[in-house]
Parts: C-alpha cells; structure tokens; sequence
C-alpha cells in the first residue's frame, strides 16, 4: 500500500524560504547544502544518497501548484513518475500541453492524493509545498513527514506550517543526526 510522505528542507525557526522564495542565503540553496559533503556539489553524503534513493523509489509525486510552477514541474520530469497538482486554476500552457506527466487535478486534495496513490501502486508518494502539506494533514491524507531541519536561523519567509486547522500528534520513526542538519521522519497519528 502506498505512504504519502512529505519531505522538506527547513530552517530552525521554520521557514522553507525567504521572502523572495530563494531557499535560504545568496545563492538560494542553504536548505539543501547538508547533501554535499564539505560544500562539494554533485557528491552526496551518506544521509543524503539514502533520501535520494528514497525519492527516486517513489511511485508518483503531489505537489501544491506555486511549487509545481516554481519548479517549472521539473521540466515535466520528476524522476519519470507522474506529478499531480491539486488546483482550482487550470494549468498553464508548458503543463497543460507540453507535461505529459502532470495532471492538475480540480476537485480537492482528496482527490488528488487518491489518484497519486493509485498510480503509485505500492510506492510511495512524494508530497512538495508547504500549502498543500497543511492541506493534507488538515484533510488526513498525508502520513509520514520527512523533515531536513537545518542549523539557520532565516528570520523571515514562508514558513513549512503557517496555519493547521488543530494539533496533529507525530510519532518520531527515524532520527538521522549529521553536522548539516537533523533528519527526521514523523508518522501521522489518526
């Protein structure tokens, strides 16, 4: 069966971005500088090879659409499984004619995790955005959180969980701790 899992990079006081949607620092890529060992682009370190292997396992990916379009979802081409995006705008022209793999999908988050679990098949499903995180637990959809948790402080941007409808309990299932960052994997409790 198919496990809906989030996985982000975020700040320790929250944020997955600045004000400007850079992902933190100049160059818009300190939340994901813990995957290089000592800076050294294109080589993975041990934590970061096993969640790249995690995501390249997965059987499809939701992603909310300011994500999708930030990404230019991912040239149409995240790993070669299909992308949906929960929306009530339709898509524009590159993902609605030239993304084969994306489908925006318009009658709610429901919707839109049930058929990216169903053309998963057994894999996982990769959740992206901050909104639709929020949209997701709110709808009790979404069951496992990875969190990248990041030693900066950015002091401002888009937060990962700005509005939750109520508390949601979590129960730790994995803690990876490195000098960049501290992995953690939550379960959703229902």
């Amino acid at each position: 069966m198919s496990t809906s899992v989030l996985d982000m990079s975020m700040s320790l006081d929250g944020y997955i971005a600045d004000p400007n949607d850079y992902l933190g620092g100049e160059d818009g890529e300190r939340l994901h500088h813990w995957s290089a060992p000592n800076g050294e682009p294109g080589q993975l370190s041990a934590p970061a090879r096993q969640f790249a292997d995690e995501i390249i396992a997965t059987g499809a990916v939701l992603a909310g659409r300011r994500t999708a379009e930030l990404m230019d979802h991912w040239g149409g081409d995240h790993h070669g499984v299909p992308i949906f995006v929960p929306s009530h705008r339709p898509p524009g022209p590159a993902a609605r004619w030239g993304y084969p793999l994306v489908t925006y999908v318009a009658d709610g988050i429901e919707s839109a995790m049930a058929q990216a679990k169903a053309a998963a098949g057994d894999r996982n499903v990769l959740v992206h955005g901050a909104y639709t995180a929020q949209q997701a637990l709110a709808a009790g959809v979404l069951d496992e959180l990875q969190i990248h948790q990041i030693p900066v402080l950015l002091g401002g941007g888009h937060r990962l969980f700005d509005v939750l409808p109520s508390q949601i309990e979590l129960e730790i299932i994995q803690a990876i701790d490195t000098p960049e960052a501290t992995h953690i994997r939550y379960r959703v409790r229902r």
